[in-house]
């Protein structure tokens, strides 16, 4: 980095702009305000002594937002509360003066030491007589004395890199450790390690964006293919991806820290427009045999303006970005049936494909006021709304009819005051949230349900039944949401020498809701094999007993914590910190078992047998016995050790506790499977003969029960026959992880250039995720009956009920990751970057996929930890940005993976009766990969206008990525036809299907214009 003395005439000092805040009255998103400040520290010299006179200054090149400190009595100084981005730092010592340029990122402490010793360089092409229009940029410094796994993302890898969707989080798996995935209906996930989506907390502005309902981790992250956040709004952001400090909260996995755009002293702004047609894209496996290339449309639009209100003190930022997609879905029925193969009058359903439309507007606005150089306040809005026909709804075994739309709606508000004194900072913010998901289904009518018995069950009675196509009404109904505000401040100290000591708090009301009715439409049931227009089953919901509407709660958080980050000497530094959480959710605490429940749980007596495994008295809630999970201490100790001193070659690790929380969905679940009740009935016919196994719910045949009212009348009598029954741990605790790391961290110069290096050797667990199992037991007690270790034939039902099920922490993951990474950072001086993610991991769970459902053992306790399905072994992203001649930027990502595991079932070690989960790593060494590259040109109109044009293509090889294998290892032996002989798949493991990981080859243009 070069330093530079400009000799200009010095700007009145003002005030930062973007740090972390939270105090004032009541709003809310969802995590304790940790920082996405920077901090610029390091140690004074004159002369080679110290400076303990010394004046700092650090002025953000683009705002004018500047901040004075004095060094300490060791030269040492620490310059807190900065917003991420290019700063001149002056100081002034014994008579002498100097400036250099440094750039920091997102939540960094950068070390700058500084001498006023000698003649300093003189930037290049400074105006000696007006700062403001000098463009003075700096490489960003790299962090290396930290204890946290983090790297940064920067604005020009968010700017340059391709990428179709505009989510900004689709750069994350640049990152070691972290993965973002496409799902079939076009949504992104972004997970780390074994853990689920919801794991995460994004936290943007110092604001965390946690979904307390859905399992995506943040809102607008769950089953949409939209994005949670305009990109143009988004300046950088970093990734930790274990030990992070104490200020992070309701996570287990990965955090995500963002900054936002801030206006500057110039008026500037862009507007931009993207898209990719059906003849921009190769078609898919499916429509290249079809002949019937599917109508497809991704567009996407968007403007940004900002500049100055009053110069160097007040700034505003605004941005809109809109999305319009149709994306192609194409109906490949289940087992493998050609559409030519499902019954004449189901065909043309079948082919009826269609394409899902979405359309999604993003805004977000920011106004930033330095009323002086120690008050600072900052207001941003967002609002995000988005319609759509579900893409995962549509194709696969669905037909279009069968489809589910949904309204999506979210507004957050935050309000922050910073105040710096000499040796502390305080931060507040105060905050509010509203956000909504509708899901309806597209058909009001009776679905149909075509299905086919399960392979290994093809001549057995009532067997269990596989699903080929559906049409007709879907079942999925929901209104779920949250709504609330929070208060939350960070206090830092640095006045203490080596230490610098970070306290706050948030305290957050937050009401939340959640309406189901599932299935909405009556679910009609056909075996192929025996008749297409009398059903052998019928499933649907009608009002029940107790909650008649959505399920609400007013829920109460409180976060406290403490962290002191101590620089023991020029080697060691340590991270030592620990916070608490706590949060009352009275839709949980307060329930109580209805007490028709109740007698029916006294009266069963295959549960108050002696051989239970269970007490269901534990799951009887009386209003009183249960209590807010007051236990959630979460230690975090880090250090780093430096060996030269020199941030060069540093040592680092640490361990931690950090928790999440509880989805609402779960906690209501007793109470909605009670409000709208789910019945199964049965239809007596062949091969599906009810009369014994269940005579209270086994009917003939009548057309008339295709009407719901009918389907009403046979509960009308009995409400509760039937339904299953929901019932919660009354002592239900917090999921959480335990994490660890040790890894090495290098800064050293390669081919004239400085690079980056890390090599990290990082264990998770998790523990306590939420597993729903079979609370029903045989009459001796029992979950299984003689001979069998895996599966059911489910016990008796709850007398005057259906299916009990119980829920209880159960769920476990384990990882152990490697994780490297080396990069060549951007800079304009060099006009080029590159990077190299790659993840080695052993991931271990105890439920397949992480499960909230388990049919199949009555608890987890001595169920095997099988490999995590999703992840794959190893993982590897490189990327590459160059600047070209004629104003030309090139730039390229490469991804590739080793299979994931997948799901499947074995059943040939013993006999069919002693079956587990066995999952299988399918198809090549590179089961996964995609080359992404851009080229853009800017024209200088010689005016204050700059025209660009880029061009994307995505998979630029049209790699095929297979998604269809044969999960099916073969018939195991069945004692029950001893004659019959146990027979491997000879094709397990082998692609079975035409399905593909999207995209296609896709070329994308954007046109654009700068100010």
């Amino acid at each position: 980095m070069k330093s530079y003395r400009i000799c200009v005439r010095r700007p009145r000092p003002r005030l930062l702009a973007c740090a972390l805040a939270s105090c004032l009255a009541l709003a809310a998103p969802a995590a304790l305000a940790q920082s996405t400040a920077a901090t610029i520290r390091g140690q004074v010299t004159v002369d080679s002594a110290p400076a303990t006179d010394a004046k700092i200054t650090a002025t953000n090149v683009a705002t004018g937002l500047s901040r004075s400190v004095q060094s300490g009595a060791n030269g040492s100084y620490s310059v807190a509360g900065l917003p991420p981005g290019t700063y001149r730092i002056d100081v002034s010592a014994g008579g002498q003066t100097n400036s250099k340029t440094i750039a920091v990122q997102v939540g960094q402490t950068a070390t700058l030491n500084l001498s006023t010793g000698g003649v300093a360089e003189t930037a290049p092409t400074a105006d000696a007589t007006d700062i403001d229009k000098v463009t003075v940029t700096a490489a960003p410094v790299f962090e290396t004395k930290t204890s946290e796994v983090a790297t940064y993302v920067s604005s020009k890898q968010i700017e340059a890199l391709p990428q179709a969707s505009r989510n900004f989080l689709a750069f994350a798996d640049i990152v070691p450790g972290v993965e973002t995935r496409t799902g079939t209906d076009g949504s992104i996930s972004l997970r780390s390690g074994a853990q689920l989506a919801n794991g995460i907390n994004v936290f943007i502005d110092g604001v965390g964006q946690k979904d307390y309902v859905l399992k995506g981790g943040i809102s607008g992250q769950d089953s949409t293919r939209g994005n949670p956040f305009p990109q143009l709004g988004i300046a950088e952001y970093k990734v930790i991806t274990s030990n992070y400090k104490a200020e992070y909260d309701q996570l287990s996995s990965a955090a995500v820290s963002a900054v936002t755009r801030s206006g500057t002293n110039e008026f500037s702004g862009s507007l931009f427009w993207d898209g990719t047609f059906t003849g921009w894209r190769a078609p898919t496996v499916i429509e290249d045999k079809s002949g019937n290339k599917i109508r497809s449309k991704e567009e996407q639009y968007g403007v940004a303006f900002g500049g100055p209100i009053l110069q160097d003190r007040m700034h505003f930022f605004l941005t809109y970005e809109g999305k319009d997609y149709l994306t192609p879905k194409e109906v490949a029925p289940g087992r493998n049936f050609r559409i030519d193969q499902l019954p004449g009058f189901l065909q043309d359903a079948a082919r009826d494909t269609k394409a899902a439309p979405f359309h999604e507007d993003l805004y977000f606005g920011k106004i930033d006021f330095a009323i002086d150089e120690a008050n600072l306040l900052e207001f941003t809005a967002k609002h995000r709304k988005e319609e759509e026909v579900t893409a995962g709804s549509i194709g696969g075994v669905n037909a279009g009819a069968y489809g589910t739309s949904n309204a999506g709606e979210e507004t957050r508000l935050d309000l922050r005051y910073q105040y710096s004194a000499a040796d502390w900072l305080n931060d507040a913010h105060l905050t509010f949230e509203d956000v909504s998901f509708g899901p309806r289904p597209l058909t009001d009518a009776p679905g149909y349900n075509l299905r086919v018995p399960r392979a290994d069950q093809v001549n057995l009675n009532n067997p269990v039944m596989e699903t080929i196509f559906n049409t007709g009404g879907s079942a999925n109904l929901q209104n779920k949401g949250q709504k609330g505000y929070a208060l939350q401040n960070d206090f830092t100290f640095f006045g203490w020498q080596g230490h610098t000591i970070k306290a706050g708090f948030k305290y957050k009301l937050v009401d939340i809701s959640a309406y189901q009715r599932q299935p909405a439409n009556p679910q009609f049931r056909y075996d192929i094999n025996r008749s297409l227009t009398q059903p052998y089953e019928v499933n649907f919901s009608s009002t029940g007993i107790g909650q008649t509407g959505p399920v609400e709660t007013d829920n109460k958080q409180f976060g406290i914590y403490l962290q002191d980050d101590w620089e023991v000497n020029e080697h060691l530094t340590l991270n030592l910190g620990l916070r608490w959480d706590y949060e009352t959710s009275p839709a949980y605490e307060d329930f109580v078992t209805p007490a028709a429940v109740v007698a029916a749980l006294r009266n069963y007596p295959n549960i108050n047998n002696a051989r239970v495994d269970y007490d269901y008295n534990d799951f009887i809630s009386t209003g009183n016995n249960r209590k807010a999970f007051k236990d959630a201490w979460q230690p975090r100790l880090g250090f780093s050790y430096d060996f030269a001193g020199d941030q060069r070659h540093v040592i680092f690790g640490g361990a931690g506790r950090s928790y999440n929380r509880n989805q609402f969905d779960f906690l209501a679940r007793e109470r909605y499977n009670l409000a709208f009740q789910s019945y199964t009935y049965f239809f007596n016919g062949p091969g599906h003969v009810c009369t014994a196994s269940t005579p209270d719910r086994c009917l003939t045949w009548d057309p008339k029960y295709l009407n719901q009212n009918e389907l009403d009348a046979l509960v009308a009598a009995n409400p509760n026959r039937g339904t299953q029954v929901v019932l919660l741990d009354n002592d239900l605790k917090t999921p959480y992880s335990d994490q660890f790391s040790l890894g090495m961290r290098n800064s050293f110069g390669m081919f004239g250039h400085d690079w980056n290096s890390s090599v990290t050797v990082m264990h998770v667990l998790s523990h306590d995720g939420i597993l729903f199992s079979v609370g029903n037991r045989r009459p001796d007690g029992s979950f299984f009956p003689p001979g069998r270790t895996f599966g059911n034939t489910t016990p008796a039902n709850l007398p005057g009920f259906g299916q009990l099920l119980i829920g209880r922490n159960a769920v476990e993951t384990r990882l152990t990751s490697l994780l490297l990474s080396l990069e060549k950072p951007y800079t304009q001086e060099s006009g080029w970057g590159v990077s190299l993610a790659y993840t080695y991991s052993d991931a271990k769970e105890n439920r397949n996929n992480s499960d909230t459902f388990s049919f199949d053992y009555p608890d987890l306790d001595n169920v095997a930890f099988t490999e995590a399905l999703g992840i794959a072994k190893h993982r590897l992203v490189a990327t590459g940005i160059f600047d070209l001649p004629w104003d030309m930027t090139f730039s390229a990502k490469l991804k590739l993976t080793s299979p994931i595991a997948r799901e499947s079932l074995n059943f040939m070690a013993v006999d069919v009766n002693n079956g587990y989960f066995d999952p299988y790593f399918p198809g090549e060494d590179i089961a996964f990969k995609q080359l992404d590259v851009g080229l853009q040109k800017v024209w200088d109109t010689g005016t204050d206008l700059k025209l660009r044009v880029r061009g994307d293509v995505l998979n630029v090889f049209n790699w095929r990525n297979w998604n269809n294998f044969d999960s099916g290892r073969g018939n195991g032996f069945n004692p029950a036809n001893p004659n019959v002989p146990a027979r491997p798949n000879p094709n397990f493991g082998r692609r079975n299907g035409d399905g593909i990981d999207q995209p296609t080859r896709t070329f994308k243009l954007t046109f654009g214009v700068d100010w």
